[in-house]
């Protein structure tokens, strides 16, 4: 595509930060008595277009590409709201979930999109703890904590009734042993000679294999009403069609990996009118980045929005993000 002078890419900024603003097409008569000759230009280059026979101009999406591929260089977080961020986080509690879901809050306010995110779901699942409660009868409870948040808890019925010291202390033998361990590592131990503590081990082993196969963690999303009240959600069955995949969690999961699988951790993805990929986005733009720990636990975060977003709030702010859920599952796993 032919380079753009200075002037042009002045003027194309300008258009597309006011389109971004005010959702109407952009020609006042000072503009265009300033610029015809340039916006013609840049309309016949494929970076605006005229949606009716008025002056106005709208940006396209290769507009809105070049208009990305500025903020992407220069957008930055003010400090005074990474501060406040940063707090957020530092004043919840240590848990998973609470992270998340305050992460999920804090983009869907930032960007006033749809925030998606998913839970951190390791590479291969990594032991911490185990606990086993005795319930009922022959009833136990087994809550399994592996690296980077993950739990699971089971009911088990033993072949017999086992005294919670018992439990207690098997529990304790193998946490001493299987600590920081992976499936392969589990079982190239040798066998237990505690008959318990290798029915223990046994279903260890299978419930962590279950959970390394697993394709995903839990998907926490936010601010839908943020982008229904947006002229283009309310004015178009379209758009509105793009919000869902929000409702369907089988076709967002594939969604979200197929478009960040081979992606960097903390490398940022714009995906504007679907790419031609994703007809279902045609209307949107989607702000993509992977958290985490490269080759540990890994997780995606993202804001939807009209093509209009504002992507100079909504890039750095999922950038941030990303960085302190990163900063956060790193000190989580080190603390293991």
């Amino acid at each position: 595509m032919q380079e753009l002078t200075g002037r042009q890419k002045k003027l194309l900024l300008l258009i597309i930060r006011d389109y971004i603003d005010t959702a109407q097409p952009v020609g006042s008569k000072r503009l265009v008595e300033h610029y015809r000759n340039e916006m013609s230009l840049l309309t016949e280059m494929g970076y605006l277009r005229q949606p009716h026979t008025s002056a106005g101009r709208v940006p396209t999406e290769e507009g809105y590409r070049f208009f990305v591929g500025q903020m992407m260089q220069n957008a930055e977080l003010p400090a005074a709201v990474q501060r406040t961020i940063a707090h957020q986080f530092h004043q919840s509690r240590a848990d998973m979930d609470e992270w998340m879901t305050l992460a999920a809050s804090i983009l869907a306010h930032q960007s006033q999109g749809v925030s998606v995110i998913t839970a951190p779901h390791a590479m291969q699942s990594r032991y911490k703890h185990v606990e086993l409660i005795s319930t009922q009868g022959r009833q136990v409870l087994m809550v399994l904590v592996m690296a980077g948040g993950e739990v699971s808890q089971q009911i088990l019925t033993l072949a017999e009734p086992v005294p919670q010291e018992c439990l207690s202390q098997t529990a304790a033998r193998l946490n001493g042993i299987l600590a920081g361990l992976g499936v392969d590592g589990m079982e190239a131990l040798p066998a237990r000679a505690d008959a318990l503590d290798q029915d223990i081990l046994t279903l260890i082993v299978a419930e962590m294999r279950r959970t390394s196969e697993s394709s995903s963690g839990e998907i926490y999303t936010d601010g839908l009403t943020n982008v229904l009240s947006e002229p283009e959600f309310a004015e178009s069955d379209e758009a509105r069609r793009a919000l869902r995949i929000f409702e369907e969690r089988s076709t967002l999961q594939d969604f979200l990996t197929r478009t960040t699988t081979n992606s960097n951790i903390g490398g940022l993805q714009v995906l504007i009118g679907g790419e031609g990929k994703w007809e279902q986005l045609r209307q949107c733009s989607m702000v993509l980045a992977r958290y985490g720990v490269p080759g540990m636990a890994t997780g995606t975060l993202g804001v939807l929005g009209p093509m209009r977003m504002s992507y100079a709030r909504t890039i750095p702010t999922v950038r941030y993000v990303a960085g302190l859920l990163s900063d956060l599952v790193n000190d989580t796993m080190a603390g293991e």
